[in-house]
């Protein structure tokens, strides 16, 4: 331990202390030698005013003197320094006589410190109120390393206890030193006491929950085999039908919606008892559909699936099915439904008929899976489609091959493009003798421009068609003649415009428009009656379609005509036009194509106005109205109303309908009897 050595000496037994200068007269002899001379230093401090006597407001002089602390042998600067400042003395008071004298000593200072230590009461803490204390304050540990030991603490109080003990003379710091901390060590015995108490509480809190949990499960077990015993002996008696014969699908159905009712889904799903009970209702469903052709009656068993299928689907969303794995009532349907329909299509549908198999798709397009549907179209129509498509000979044929292929469209899709690539290659070989006189051509591939790709079509246009049809207006006996006009060459040409795009049909016609426009040049120039002309320009006028005179090349050919007319009607000289060229590529296609849907909104106009009529009707009695994409009869769109198919005879006001084989003329009312018939 530190030692403090005063300076100064001082006597126990005497009252006052004696290193304290308090007398006057012991003032003065301290500095009777400036009274013969005068030192720089107290000039210096006369100027500052100082007037003789103590420093210090009240001349009190000095209070503490400087203390030499002597350290431990081979200890470093910072050991055991005190951080507090040294108790200064009390301040003195001057007395009326001028001497100052002492209020409080160094005694007198000790004597008051073990008063107040006397008076501070002893308190003791429980375990109990430690702890309590402890859970409220943040534990914080300090290590104090300013010894030549390194000191651990939890509270900042306990810092400097020591040196404050040091400083109030507390006898034997080593032994408080060392009952601080058995103190200490009492403290952490208690903190690690109470943090096991814990702990083992709240494995006891555990334990009694996963108990409360492994009751309830045993509860829920024990009701789950009681359920499966019930479903169990459900079983039994429907597997003691089936022994005996008397075992019917609706009766297994009714079986399954008990159960389904009577127990909770998880234990339904659990034993897997769609499968199981698909099982027993197999045999059935194959005795049903046995020997059924779906070609001509494809409404029969629907129903009955109908039924089975809102009982079986209702587990496929369960977790126990595999996605890899079909569904029980795909499986139900591949095993019973499928085999029927494949011998029925593969040993008598014909391709060429697609209406009985799409018949029976439409009714069966909600029931069957996608799997099974995906079969038969891929497995069954491709097949028949592609055998009939690579036999189709277009010069021997009757029907024109759009009829049977185009109706498969919404369904296949782009499965159809070899198909197509083979109708393609089968048509351009018959196109190379072909003349345009024969209009079966335009009905063979005029349905197909929308359904080949734009590049294909026109490159089929530029090398088989346009070709020819240029020579029928080049050749010499097609003439422009208005006393004995004969159009029938005019017409193999003009039939084609909606079928040949717009650019290769104009560049045509510059053709025709040199060789009329020279006729009516001569016409002109040989004093004609005007209203013949006019008559005879009118006529040619009506006969271009509306599509061509929506170009601009093709009005500006009319308009030098018009010029020319008017021209001779005034009286003037007649000029004949030079034909200029083309017209930009890119505006002509796009007049084309504003010409074109103009075409067909003049075209539709009557038909959407009947079409309307029938739709409103539908729509008041609930029922559906929509166009079948690619199915023609006689050159008429094809529409479901209802169950039935329908055609629209916009021209004469007539409505047919399908019944079997053949279209008969109905009315609104027999068209919905028909609905509810089928």
């Amino acid at each position: 331990m530190s030692m403090y050595i005063s300076m100064y000496t001082f006597n126990d037994d005497s009252d006052s202390e004696d290193h304290h200068y308090c007398s006057n007269t012991k003032r003065r002899k301290l500095g009777d030698f400036e009274r013969h001379t005068k030192g720089c230093g107290m000039k210096l401090m006369e100027k500052m005013g100082y007037k003789g006597g103590g420093l210090g407001k009240n001349e009190q002089g000095m209070l503490n003197h400087i203390e030499v602390i002597l350290r431990p042998k081979f200890s470093g600067l910072g050991s055991y320094e005190s951080k507090e400042t040294p108790i200064l003395q009390t301040e003195k008071k001057c007395e009326p006589g001028g001497g100052f004298q002492p209020i409080v000593g160094r005694k007198r200072e000790r004597a008051l410190l073990n008063h107040k230590k006397k008076k501070e009461e002893d308190v003791y803490v429980t375990a109990a109120d430690f702890l309590a204390n402890k859970q409220e304050q943040v534990i914080q540990k300090i290590y104090d390393m300013r010894g030549p030991e390194v000191r651990v603490y939890t509270n900042l109080c306990d810092l400097n206890a020591e040196e404050k003990a040091k400083e109030r003379d507390f006898p034997m710091p080593e032994l408080q030193y060392y009952i601080g901390l058995i103190v200490r060590s009492a403290e952490v015995d208690f903190q690690e006491i109470d943090r096991d108490l814990r702990n083992e509480r709240d494995i006891a809190f555990s334990l009694k929950s996963e108990k409360e949990n492994l009751e309830d499960e045993v509860v829920f077990q024990n009701k789950q085999l009681d359920n499966y015993e019930k479903i169990k002996s459900v079983l039994d008696r429907v597997e003691e039908e089936k022994t005996l014969g008397t075992l019917t699908l609706d009766s297994l159905a009714q079986c399954l919606r008990d159960i389904h009712k009577r127990y909770a889904d998880e234990d339904y799903k659990l034993v897997n008892l769609s499968c199981i009970v698909c099982s027993y209702a197999l045999p059935l469903f194959i005795r049903v559909f046995q020997g059924w052709d779906p070609l001509r009656n494809p409404s029969h068993g629907l129903e009955l699936v109908s039924q089975w299928k809102t009982l079986l689907q209702e587990d496929d969303c369960c977790d126990i099915w595999d996605i890899n794995i079909s569904s029980p009532y795909a499986d139900l349907v591949s095993d019973a439904v499928l085999p029927a329909v494949r011998i029925s299509c593969v040993n008598t549908w014909q391709a060429r008929d697609p209406e009985p198999m799409l018949r029976f798709l439409e009714s069966w397009e909600k029931l069957l899976p996608s799997s099974v549907f995906a079969f038969i179209l891929d497995n069954i129509v491709m097949p028949k489609l592609s055998s009939a498509v690579d036999a189709w000979e277009p010069r021997r044929e009757t029907i024109p091959i759009h009829t049977w292929v185009h109706p498969w469209l919404p369904l296949l899709g782009n499965k159809l493009k070899d198909i197509h690539q083979t109708i393609r290659s089968k048509l351009s070989i018959v196109l190379d003798s072909w003349h345009p006189s024969d209009g079966s051509v335009y009905a063979i591939l005029s349905p197909w421009k929308t359904v080949f790709d734009a590049d294909r079509w026109q490159q089929l246009m530029h090398h088989f068609i346009v070709p020819k049809l240029k020579a029928v207006l080049k050749d010499d006996k097609f003439q422009v003649n208005p006393a004995s006009q004969n159009l029938d060459q005019f017409y193999w040409v003009i039939n084609w415009a909606s079928a040949i795009p717009i650019d290769l049909m104009v560049d045509m016609m510059e053709i025709f428009f040199e060789k009329w426009l020279k006729v009516l040049y001569h016409w002109l120039c040989s004093n004609p009656n005007f209203g013949e002309v006019t008559n005879w320009y009118l006529g040619w006028k009506e006969l271009i379609p509306k599509e061509l005179l929506a170009n601009q090349s093709i009005l500006y050919k009319l308009k030098c005509g018009l010029d020319m007319m008017n021209q001779a009607i005034e009286g003037m000289e007649v000029v004949q036009p030079v034909l200029k060229e083309k017209t930009a590529a890119a505006s002509s296609q796009q007049q084309a194509a504003a010409s074109l849907v103009d075409a067909v909104k003049v075209d539709g106009a009557n038909e959407m106005s009947m079409k309307e009529l029938i739709e409103a009707y539908a729509q008041d009695h609930g029922l559906l109205f929509k166009l079948k994409p690619g199915r023609m009869h006689n050159g008429h769109q094809i529409y479901r109303f209802g169950n039935i198919s329908i055609i629209i005879d916009s021209r004469n006001q007539k409505v047919y309908a399908q019944n079997d084989k053949t279209w008969s003329l109905e009315t609104l009312e027999r068209l919905l009897e028909l609905h509810k018939r089928r």
